[in-house]
């Protein structure tokens, strides 16, 4: 008992030191990301980490990863992988030509080499003219029951109604049951 007891504190107690260093770890914010350009099968997008994002002059390794990423091209090279070097400000861009099958999100990730700071952007892609419900090409599609909501509440309404009803019946059903007995 004891040695679970000297093992439960002993959890604890390094819970108290990891956590602050764990919150305290370096990154990227998503406010210093963006991403602009076309996101989609053949286009070309820019990922840019703003000023301060990495060390002033830092070698920065970019990553890309998602369905058919080793067909993209990364800033001219023809690679899943790229080192650039940031801007004295500590920013990098990267210009990010997704392969002509591209589907669903690709993810670039970003690592300071000497600093270690990562950073992070999803790329999601929409499909080429891929139709929604307005005339802009970005909308989504419609899919599912596009009744008004008065129609869905009015018909919920009605079976909570139906429901009570039952309810009040059973009751009065056997409260005559128990006086006739």
């Amino acid at each position: 008992m004891i040695k679970k007891i000297t093992a439960v504190f002993a959890l604890a107690l390094a819970g108290l030191f990891v956590a602050p260093v764990a919150a305290n770890a370096s990154y990227v914010p998503n406010s210093s990301t963006s991403v602009s350009g076309s996101v989609t099968p053949g286009g070309t997008s820019t990922v840019a980490f703003g000023d301060g994002a990495f060390q002033p002059g830092e070698t920065v390794s970019f990553t890309l990863t998602g369905e058919n990423a080793s067909g993209a091209t990364l800033a001219a090279v023809d690679s899943k992988s790229l080192e650039k070097a940031a801007s004295a400000a500590g920013a990098v861009n990267l210009n990010v030509t997704l392969p002509s099958n591209a589907t669903g999100t690709y993810t670039v990730t970003a690592v300071g080499l000497t600093s270690g700071t990562p950073g992070t952007a999803t790329l999601t892609v929409t499909a080429a003219g891929a139709g929604g419900s307005g005339d802009n090409d970005n909308d989504l599609a419609d899919t599912g029951f596009g009744a008004p909501a008065f129609v869905v509440w009015g018909a919920a309404g009605a079976v909570a109604l139906g429901a009570a009803l039952i309810a009040v019946l059973v009751m009065v059903r056997r409260q005559r049951a128990s006086l006739a007995a």
